[in-house]
């Protein structure tokens, strides 16, 4: 016999489907509706010409610049400093481990103004590349340092996970038969990690792309030097609201097609495990 005043199972599951229901879609929406906002403030006509406005451009072409060089530069530095840290043991390095997470937790412009700090005309190191007339803060060089600074660990972590969880037996295979370290690294591991490194990757270009604070502080807002798409934005909703709306929306679109490379990339990655 059911106990009095007991719900009937087929009104409890009914009441558990609507909950979840009203859970997931309170969420999609809460998440989903700014995005469509910003693309309902402006109509296509209005968007495509500010397409065509010199401060958009301008913004658009140094963003996508600067990161490229900033993604390039971290993946030719972190792959094999990723490698050598997971192969390697050595005094202090959850120390290391902690400092490459660092910038994932401190804010962005606290990051702009520790470069400032060391890099700026008066900074511990840039006071002496001012003396041979050498200036970084508030040039584009700036914007691509913070760059690297704030987002290298997303391809850092990738990096390192993928690194500590290849089976070293491929590569002990290869070594016994005559492979040199370099090699067994460029013909074995780096190709069976490559679709994760791949994600990682595109991941460390969206924030790259994105970043504002650190670049602010240490690079300034200077038109067609310093100034990129997020910095744009800045300006462009105080001066001129089209223009912000624009350039938010381009790069809602490039993030959105980062997040499809990297379920894609990850799905090739699962498919070939």
């Amino acid at each position: 016999m059911k106990p009095s005043g007991s719900i009937p199972e087929r009104y409890r599951r009914t009441i558990t489907y609507i909950a979840a229901g009203f859970l997931i879609l309170s969420v999609t929406l809460y998440l989903a509706l700014p995005i469509a906002a910003l693309f309902l403030r402006i109509t296509p006509d209005l968007f495509f010409a500010s397409l065509s406005d010199p401060q958009v451009t301008s913004a658009l072409w140094l963003s996508l610049f600067t990161a490229v060089i900033s993604l390039g530069v971290v993946i030719l530095v972190g792959t094999p400093f990723a490698y050598v840290h997971t192969r390697c043991s050595y005094p202090g390095k959850v120390l290391v481990d902690t400092l490459i997470d660092l910038p994932l937790v401190l804010p962005p412009a606290v990051a702009g103004v520790a470069l400032l700090v060391l890099y700026g005309r008066a900074g511990l190191v840039g006071r002496y590349f001012n003396m041979l007339g050498i200036s970084i803060a508030f040039t584009t060089l700036a914007v691509i340092m913070a760059q690297i600074f704030v987002a290298s660990p997303f391809y850092l972590r990738q990096a390192k996970s993928l690194f500590e969880q290849f089976d070293p037996a491929y590569e002990q295979t290869a070594r016994t038969l005559g492979a040199s370290p370099l090699r067994t690294f460029l013909a074995i591991t780096l190709p069976l990690t490559a679709g994760g490194l791949g994600s990682g990757a595109v991941m460390t270009f969206g924030r790259a792309l994105g970043e504002f604070g650190a670049t602010i502080m240490f690079a300034g807002n200077l038109p067609g030097v310093t100034q990129t798409m997020p910095l744009a934005v800045y300006v462009g909703m105080e001066s001129n609201l089209s223009s912000g709306v624009t350039i938010s929306i381009l790069l809602v679109i490039i993030s959105f097609g980062i997040m499809i490379a990297v379920r894609l990339l990850a799905s090739k990655k699962v498919q070939h495990a």
